[in-house]
């Protein structure tokens, strides 16, 4: 049986786990997230919230130590997602739902979110956008231990352009639609893009989101366009430069995407129509690739469905849906680095790993796959130091599924074990 004995409990912590004297794992085998390969039959040490050992063979523990047994498991770090939104999902009534919710609705809404996105598997995000507080608010209370969720970098309020993608006045009425500035996250000229960045900084989010063309689901008619000029894209990253902030871009259309990789940013999102000439910008640049091939795939299929969207979307969804993944495809191949993101939040919470099978029905190795949800999450958020492998003196952020996900990607859909931070929040008792 798979629920361990503790022989000396040191107490709940406050997040909700349990905490031990020392954790012997014993895995089958270990996906570490650096090797090319799995290592069979692993002991990993856990002390408090850190791996301080990581063992050939199924080490004996002391007496006063616990052992978990996931010997017919493959046990890997703990999964990155670094593209969601947790304050929502989207449904036929998303779009009208503002004006009847409250903002305290949907945060207590997003803590039900959180705590499915962790136990899929996903123990770091990155949430890329919502009103400004909500992702904020859900970070301070899943790190006081309040709530249950994955760790989270938030974006905080996206910026955009006066009827950009992000401009949360568009489609409203004339009385409704205002003049939305900079605290808002809407933005024109050098002198806005700066004070947007700032303001940023102030509500406490971690990153800057901007949207450098048109979106799907904005009640826009344009989901290409490029919405910002390039000394205004420049003022952002080099504001957000200062203050320690990477930038993350949604973008699909090719010119404002190829002006978003000039001016320094940190990565792309979705980039659906991503030129040959793009991909060799971004791979001179360093610039990363989220792809988020479910929420193209999930709008594509949407876009089938009579009377789902608005008028305005269901064209842009049919269209610019189903492009990511040959996108994908194109970019893969071409060696652009790729770190793994889902939008989850247009698809529902606690589906994310949907997303390692479109990547490998697309032609990345399963292997891949998971290194761009380990590592490649750690190098983009710059936190590799701490997460994203499984080796001595990183945080113990551990997920497990039973059997081998290499050869069937499909497993990791059915994560059965996920420990974040040294605390077990699922084990495979409870699955």
């Amino acid at each position: 049986m798979y629920r361990f004995i503790l022989t000396i409990v040191f107490g709940f912590a406050a997040s909700g786990g349990l905490s031990f004297a020392e954790t012997y794992i014993h895995a089958g085998a270990l996906i570490d997230g650096v090797s090319d390969t799995p290592t069979k039959g692993v002991t990993i040490v856990i002390e408090n919230d850190r791996i301080v050992a990581v063992h050939d063979g199924f080490v004996s523990s002391g007496g006063d130590d616990s052992i978990i047994n996931l010997r017919d498991h493959t046990v890997m770090p703990g999964l990155m997602d670094m593209h969601v939104h947790l304050h929502m999902e989207h449904s036929k009534t998303a779009y009208t739902e503002e004006f009847f919710m409250e903002p305290r609705d949907a945060a207590l809404r997003g803590s039900m979110y959180a705590k499915r996105t962790l136990m899929a598997g996903f123990t770091t995000v990155r949430d890329l956008g919502d009103d400004g507080q909500n992702a904020v608010s859900l970070r301070k209370a899943i790190d006081a231990g309040w709530i249950v969720g994955p760790r989270i970098y938030c974006a905080g309020k996206a910026l955009a352009t006066t009827g950009g993608h992000a401009d949360p006045t568009n489609g409203l009425n004339l009385e409704l639609k205002g003049d939305p500035g900079p605290r808002e996250g809407v933005v024109n000229g050098v002198d806005d893009a700066r004070k947007a960045v700032r303001q940023r900084y102030k509500d406490g989010a971690d990153l800057i989101k901007l949207t450098a063309t048109g979106g799907v689901l904005s009640l826009a008619k344009s989901g290409q366009n490029p919405q910002f000029i390039q000394d205004e894209l420049d003022a952002i990253v080099d504001t957000a430069n200062d203050y320690g902030m990477t930038v993350a871009v949604h973008a699909h259309g090719s010119e404002g995407m190829k002006r978003a990789v000039l001016a320094g940013v940190t990565s792309i999102e979705h980039g659906t129509f991503m030129t040959d000439e793009i991909m060799r910008l971004m791979k001179r640049r360093g610039t990363v690739y989220v792809p988020t091939i479910l929420a193209g795939v999930w709008v594509g299929e949407k876009a089938q469905e009579a009377d789902y969207f608005p008028a305005i979307v269901r064209p842009k969804a049919a269209r610019i849906g189903p492009v990511i993944q040959e996108t994908f495809a194109k970019a893969y191949k071409a060696g652009v680095s790729i770190a793994f993101g889902t939008d989850t939040g247009v698809s529902p919470h606690g589906g994310n790993a949907r997303e390692f099978e479109l990547m490998v029905e697309a032609g990345m190795p399963a292997m891949e796959a998971i290194q761009s949800a380990t590592m490649g999450g750690a190098r983009l958020l710059r936190i590799q130091d701490e997460l994203g492998s499984v080796e001595t003196g990183k945080i113990a952020d551990l997920v497990a599924v039973p059997g081998d996900p290499v050869t069937n990607i499909s497993l990791m859909k059915n994560i059965s074990f996920v420990m974040k931070a040294g605390a077990v929040f699922k084990s495979p008792d409870d699955v």
